[in-house]
């Protein structure tokens, strides 16, 4: 059985632009981040959480002295920079292979208004840096009661004297 199977032209084309442009991309991506990597020494992982009263982030910054961490709050910018140095003694050891990064980081945060920025607290512990960013008061938010009236839906409301009166008086014209 043979299949016919429509042709077309340009489809060929389109992929091997594809191609291309994932080779230059990967290429291209590969030698910026060696070059980051080399000038700025490295970027600790950070987590970002929020509930109704604070924000908070956690750096991973473990083999860092906590006289060697900077944190700066300006403008609703919060910046965090630090070093982690190359211990002496290790430098006389020969190394096959060095993976942990070594030397500055600078990491920086733009902070929404509703920070309390008189009310930050900062706590290093086991190799994590945990920012907390206290809210202002009028941007936690506030529940609301909401009161539902005790009406009946089948009930009507009983008539005045005068209602009930003219009520009767046109029953009887229609008679």
């Amino acid at each position: 059985m043979t299949l016919i199977t429509r042709w077309e032209p340009f489809r060929e084309f389109s992929v091997l632009q594809d191609r291309m442009n994932r080779l230059f991309q990967s290429n291209l991506a590969a030698g910026r981040d060696e070059e980051l990597a080399a000038n700025t020494g490295f970027a600790p992982a950070v987590d970002v959480y929020e509930d109704e009263h604070n924000i908070t982030l956690k750096l991973e910054v473990p083999g860092i002295d906590e006289k060697d961490i900077d944190i700066r709050l300006e403008n609703h910018t919060l910046t965090v920079r630090g070093e982690r140095k190359l211990e002496k003694e290790e430098k006389e050891e020969n190394f096959h292979r060095i993976e942990r990064r070594y030397g500055s980081f600078f990491r920086s945060f733009t902070l929404p208004n509703v920070v309390d920025t008189e009310n930050v607290k900062a706590d290093y512990d086991k190799g994590v840096l945990k920012i907390s960013l206290a809210k202002k008061a009028e941007a936690k938010p506030k529940q609301i009661k909401v009161s539902i009236g005790h009406k009946t839906l089948d009930s009507k409301p009983e008539p005045s004297k005068a209602e009930a009166k003219s009520d009767v008086k046109s029953a009887g014209k229609a008679a």
